[in-house]
């Protein structure tokens, strides 16, 4: 009995190797399928783009790339636009996410926040890029409810659709507003992780025991410990604001686009030479979103030097010299209210959304500046489903496949982690979050390079790799938590009774784990469902998704139709969180005897 105690005695004995067998191999393959392609990939990028990329005639190294880049028209204006709608929308998601932690964790009104979160996560990208859309347009929804209200109050508001919508604004307003309300609710889960890490509950508990406020106590207590654990997630957050494509096509102005959104065009455009333009395009990218990152940093580092004398001074009131100016907005007396509000307005601008896109799908005539469609129809339904067919199969066929290795992966590593009692690493959480911190339009298309020399692109196999990509850190982050909180001493009374580590892991671990391996799961098709880019460069046109086919009609499709492909974009997602929730239930019934 005491060599499998021993194998289960954490991170201060080293199980023997024979023990490991080929799940030493597993952490090894995980890197190379999600960090190798992107370090390739960004070769494949930076080479083209000072000259060499010998398949389009360069056989050289030259800066003629980079001097048509510097001469492109709009350029400034580009990187403008992307740094600042960028900073905005990160922000402003974590000023909201932090109010609504600070106001309700530990508070019965909290749950609700909760339970909204697995909704909200799941809706494509694309889909509430479309719903703002309906909403923000000059003959939108929020316009029509305008008008109505107006017309109650006896005044004449827009009888007639106006000259100036927020939508594709010059400032990218429409832009901030729908990142705010996709990364808000990915700010607050992770911030939700946080504070079981650091024991909020408690430190809470203490502080108010010594006669601090809770918002206070909160702000002083378990802000400094929490902020170093979503710092990553929120860096993440800053580099997907920066350089998102799909979001910006839909929601961003067009004259001129962000950066990303014009290396696209550069990417996609008949002349090839472009391709070197694009190329070091994509560099400027990479090197936006680092220096947008290191200014964040720096201004982490002078909020907490000048927060610090604040911090310790022991008063128990909220007010200080500091923060007012500082962090005042996150502990006043307001910051219940601001966060129960803040939060209240993105899951209401996301169920309007959703709510509009729905109802056009259904509205057969819906004239200005009527509030509801006069005539409903399922016949937009009846056709597009039709058109929507092969998209919806390819859609579910790769995001289950990407979900499925993703999660084979990730219990891989981390049974081996328990099995070899490893400490999880900050180092180790830095190469997970790769390839959310590196822009995709950096390193997709040098994949893309890669795929064509291995003769794999426009492949199903290539298409899940590209998309396994990004799934597979979003399903690690969501599982390892919960693994690593099961209580080990099930498994040593296994161990203990004879059964083998193997037997342990089938037996009593998943069987536990169950609810979390599925949410990780739906998680995983989630993200894979939202994924635009790597369906471009890696499916090389011969795959079509909902996501691919949502962006596409946006810019001129019939309204009807894209609210069936944004419907059945949701649907997919939300399908996989629902089926997460129910299997559990269902065999934890089956186990009682009441099923």
């Amino acid at each position: 009995m005491a060599t499998p105690l021993r194998e289960l005695t954490p991170d201060t004995t080293t199980a023997p190797p024979a023990r490991r067998g080929w799940l030493a191999v597993v952490p090894w393959a995980t890197l190379a399928v999600f960090l190798g392609p992107v370090v390739l990939g960004l070769i494949g990028t930076v080479l083209p783009a000072f000259g060499y990329l010998p398949a389009l005639g360069g056989n050289g190294l030259s800066l003629d790339a980079w001097e048509r880049l510097a001469a492109t028209p709009g350029l400034a204006g580009s990187l403008r636009l992307s740094a600042v709608s960028g900073l905005a929308a990160t922000a402003l998601s974590l000023i909201i996410a932090l109010g609504v932690l600070a106001a309700g964790h530990g508070t019965r009104p909290f749950a609700w926040v909760e339970r909204l979160l697995a909704p909200l996560l799941a809706i494509p990208h694309a889909a509430m890029a479309l719903g703002l859309a309906f909403l923000l347009a000059a003959s939108g929804w929020g316009v029509r409810l305008l008008h109505g209200l107006g017309g109650l109050a006896g005044l004449e508001v827009f009888a007639s659709p106006p000259l100036y919508a927020p939508l594709q604004d010059a400032d990218g307003i429409a832009l901030i507003l729908g990142l705010v309300v996709k990364e808000t609710p990915f700010l607050v889960l992770m911030g939700l992780a946080g504070l079981g890490q650091v024991d909020a509950a408690r430190l809470l508990a203490a502080a108010r025991a010594l006669g601090y406020g809770r918002i206070a106590a909160w702000a002083k207590v378990v802000l400094p410990q929490l902020y170093p654990l979503i710092r990553l997630p929120l860096y993440a957050v800053l580099a997907f604001s920066v350089s998102v494509v799909d979001v910006a096509l839909i929601l961003g102005p067009g004259t001129p686009p962000p950066l990303a959104v014009q290396i696209l065009r550069w990417f996609n455009d008949p002349d090839l030479s472009l391709r070197f333009v694009a190329s070091a395009g994509a560099c400027l990218q990479l090197a936006l979103v680092v220096a947008l990152v290191g200014l964040w940093r720096l201004a982490e580092l002078a909020v907490a030097r000048l927060s610090h004398p604040w911090l310790t001074n022991g008063r128990r009131g909220t007010a200080g010299p500091l923060a007012g100016p500082l962090i005042g907005p996150l502990i006043g007396s307001w910051a219940r209210a601001a966060g129960v509000v803040g939060w209240a307005a993105v899951a209401g601008t996301s169920a309007a959304a959703m709510l509009a896109v729905a109802i056009w799908s259904v509205a057969w005539r819906w004239r200005f500046p009527d509030l509801l469609p006069s005539a409903v129809t399922l016949d937009t339904w009846a056709r597009g489903l039709a058109l929507l067919a092969e998209p919806l199969a390819i859609t579910v066929l790769v995001a289950a496949l990407a979900s499925a290795v993703a999660v084979a992966l990730t219990l891989g590593c981390l049974e081996y982690e328990d099995r070899a009692g490893i400490r999880p690493s900050t180092r180790a959480l830095w190469l997970l979050y790769t390839p959310l911190l590196v822009p995709q339009i950096a390193f997709l298309f040098g994949i893309q390079v890669l795929l064509v020399l291995l003769r794999l692109d426009g492949t199903l196999a290539a298409l899940v790799w590209s998309h396994l990509l990004f799934v597979l850190p979003y399903v690690f982050l969501t599982l390892a938590d919960p693994w690593r909180a099961l209580d080990r001493r099930y498994a040593r009374a296994a161990l203990c009774l004879g059964a083998r580590p193997r037997a342990v892991f089938w037996r009593i671990k998943l069987p536990m784990l169950l609810r979390p391996i599925l949410f990780a799961a739906a998680v995983g098709v989630a993200v894979s469902v939202a994924q635009y880019l790597p369906t471009l460069f890696a499916g090389a046109g011969r795959y079509a998704t909902l996501t691919t086919e949502a962006v596409g009609q946006a810019s001129g499709a019939d309204r009807r139709t894209i609210g069936v492909t944004a419907v059945a974009q949701m649907a997919v997602p939300l399908l996989g969180f629902a089926l997460a929730l129910a299997i559990p239930a269902l065999a934890f019934r089956r186990r009682r005897g009441v099923a």
